[in-house]
């Protein structure tokens, strides 16, 4: 189904999410049609910022707000839902576009074979009508869907579409780039090259994937490293709850400027706790890539400051190589928490592979390993 089509049908005029590979062309299309204007489209933190950024909106219009998320984001809009929107409470409508990934009896990563599962029935327990979009969905099929939504809508409910992979299309090209010069799998084979022997966290997405491939290129086992394959925006947590009950070993945390947004509390934790044995990198290309590559927030703020307030020790930003590994070398003699914002540019290697070892090894492993 094109996605124009589906948009039209909703009807609404303001769109807020967090971006999905499985929306792609719902998220091409938000940003060929309206960019970044907040009057009509913001790329939210996490998904339950969306929620209320749309029960704001209803809140000044009266209109219908759609809010758009992968499937993993359920557990973020569970509390506005059940404690803004619900009808027993202000019955703030809201559409929901939830890309369904890991579907029963559809091949996908780990992390999405329980939210996978789950999905429709979370949307349920949300008190939440869900239509499933296919492929061969029709516009009359969906159309007929409206009808009865707006009944909902109208009753102060919320209802979403939820989109099986290729479900929607948009034809037009959009691509996503930016004027930096590092690439994010260099700046992590400078990473290894300094942390050496010491563990490493990784976050979501690309970031892992080039890990684990580095590893492979060095001849390297993988025991160092825990890749948080899921979970995003919780990576620099699991760092710290593991520092904290290991002062002796010293931990590097390698993340994301849209995971670092998504739950950016964290660095307010890690500041206010202190751990001598932590190194927070975060590798800002202003986007969120492994989802096709939507910008954040991230590259109109100053990441630097926030950690300096939140009380990190020491503090670096790297544009290019040599202040990179200065910044590497000083932090691994310092005492933490350190924070080192790295920016790079959008983009991966085609051929870029995907973890062949289990997340339950993976976590063996990485528990052996910091035993030893």
């Amino acid at each position: 189904m094109k996605v124009e089509a589906l948009l039209n049908l909703i009807g609404s005029e303001f769109y807020t999410g967090v971006p999905d590979s499985q929306l792609k062309a719902l998220c091409n299309y938000l940003i060929y049609t309206y960019g970044t204007d907040p009057t009509h489209h913001i790329i939210a933190a996490n998904e339950g910022n969306c929620t209320a950024l749309a029960a704001g909106y209803h809140l000044a219009t009266g209109k219908i707000p759609v809010v758009y998320l992968q499937n993993s984001g359920e557990g973020n809009i569970i509390n506005p839902v059940a404690s803004l929107l619900n009808d027993k409470v202000y019955a703030i409508p809201t559409v929901f576009i939830v890309g369904w990934r890991g579907e029963p009896g559809v091949h996908d990563e780990p992390q999405h074979i329980y939210q996978g599962e789950v999905t429709l029935k979370l949307l349920e327990d949300m008190d939440i009508a869900a239509f499933v979009i296919s492929k061969d969905t029709t516009e009359h099929e969906v159309a007929a869907v409206m009808e009865q939504y707006r009944t909902l809508l109208a009753q102060g409910k919320s209802v979403a579409f939820v989109v099986r992979k290729g479900g929607l299309s948009f034809n037009e090209p959009v691509t996503y780039h930016n004027n930096n010069q590092m690439k994010r799998e260099e700046i992590i084979r400078h990473i290894l090259s300094v942390s050496q022997d010491e563990p490493i966290i990784s976050t979501t997405g690309k970031a892992s994937r080039e890990l684990f491939e580095l590893r492979e290129q060095r001849g390297e086992d993988h025991r160092r490293d825990f890749l948080t394959v899921g979970s995003m925006g919780h990576s620099s947590s699991i760092t710290l709850g593991a520092a904290l009950q290991m002062p002796h070993k010293r931990f590097w945390c390698i993340d994301g400027d849209g995971a670092a947004l998504m739950h950016m509390g964290a660095m307010a934790v890690i500041g206010s706790t202190q751990p001598k044995n932590f190194i927070h990198i975060v590798i800002n290309n202003g986007a969120h890539e492994t989802v096709g590559g939507m910008p954040t927030a991230a590259a109109q703020i100053d990441l630097c400051q926030i950690a300096r307030a939140c009380g990190y020790h020491q503090v670096g930003h790297a544009e290019d190589f040599d202040a990179l590994d200065e910044l590497l070398h000083s932090a691994k003699q310092a005492e933490g928490p350190c924070f080192i914002e790295v920016t790079c540019a959008i983009g991966a290697r085609e051929d870029l592979g995907r973890p062949t070892i289990s997340a339950l090894d993976c976590k063996k492993n990485f528990m052996r390993f910091l035993q030893e």
